[in-house]
């Protein structure tokens, strides 16, 4: 039986494991895709400390040297499900069931696709799903903003001090985020709202160039010249293959300061969890509090 099993190999997964291994613990890593998580789609990361720029890729590789040269052990596999049998931890997955002492679930999230013709042709060439990630790109440039709700209009706003004019795309004919946020947005000079509006592709050549809009009242369209598409209609966690720990009502896991989840032995770190921010550093963060706590864990179990 495995000290302890890590879901997910992003950056909360490999955080985990660098703290774990130190600690002496038999870790094992299970990953269904490969390692690198969403991060690895980005081109350029500069928020990051100790990189003025990286590429997702280039950044995840360097985490997973440090893992392995710690011993770490990978599995690629689909986790299915997680069985709590009290000082025993089950991990069920599509190669074979493994059994441990504690569970990090590091298995992040993914941002709602619009599902367009050009979204994933130009995801990284144009579509982000981050603005705080990736506005410092698109400096003097016009870019869409699709979505009404809290983040759309908030990174929105973010977007605006950056960027020479965003497009706001938005299905309904009023925004959904809190009203003091809205008056911001509506204050800007360099917002501009497109209502009752959906994108219904996204076009280019090798980058992106233009947005095609559909009203969706009378069913007119029109092509919106733009630079960037930023897409802002939702986050869905990771975690449809456990049902045994408390979530909120969108999916993510509940967790306490120490990582732990409702389910002693089992927890959370990184994008997979509620937090109010999802990027490489808070992951790192998490993670390096639930390798500790899982650590204090199983030595409780002794």
């Amino acid at each position: 039986m495995k000290d302890l099993i890590i879901i997910g190999a992003g950056p909360a997964g490999f955080t985990a494991a660098i703290y774990s291994l130190r600690a002496q613990l038999d870790v094992l890593m299970l990953e269904k895709t490969g390692p690198g998580g969403q991060i690895a789609l980005s081109d350029v990361i500069e928020n990051y400390p100790g990189y003025s720029e990286i590429s997702g890729v280039e950044l995840m590789q360097k985490f997973e040297e440090q893992a392995k040269k710690f011993g770490l052990v990978m599995e690629s596999a689909e986790v299915t499900a997680v069985e709590d049998h009290g000082e025993k931890k089950i991990v069920k997955t599509t190669s074979g069931d493994h059994e441990c002492k504690a569970v990090i679930i590091c298995s992040g999230a993914k941002p709602r696709k619009l599902g367009v013709p050009g979204e994933q042709e130009f995801t990284g060439r144009g579509v982000s799903y981050c603005a705080t990630c990736d506005a410092f790109f698109f400096k003097g440039k016009d870019v869409a903003s699709v979505g009404g709700g809290d983040t759309a209009v908030k990174e929105s706003l973010f977007l605006s001090k950056m960027v020479n004019r965003v497009e706001v795309v938005h299905r309904r004919d009023a925004l959904r985020a809190e009203k003091i946020i809205q008056e911001k947005a509506f204050a800007s000079p360099a917002i501009n709202f497109n209502w009752d509006s959906v994108v219904t592709s996204i076009n280019g050549e090798n980058s992106v160039e233009s947005v095609t809009l559909k009203n969706v009242k009378d069913d007119s369209e029109k092509e919106l010249p733009v630079q960037g598409v930023f897409v802002f209609v939702g986050i869905l966690p990771n975690t449809d293959f456990i049902n045994i720990v408390e979530k909120d009502e969108g999916g993510f896991i509940k967790a306490n300061d120490k990582m732990e989840t409702s389910v002693p032995g089992l927890f959370v770190a990184g994008d997979a969890r509620v937090t109010p921010l999802r990027q490489v550093a808070t992951a790192v963060g998490d993670a390096a509090i639930a390798a500790t706590s899982a650590e204090a864990y199983i030595e409780s179990l002794e």
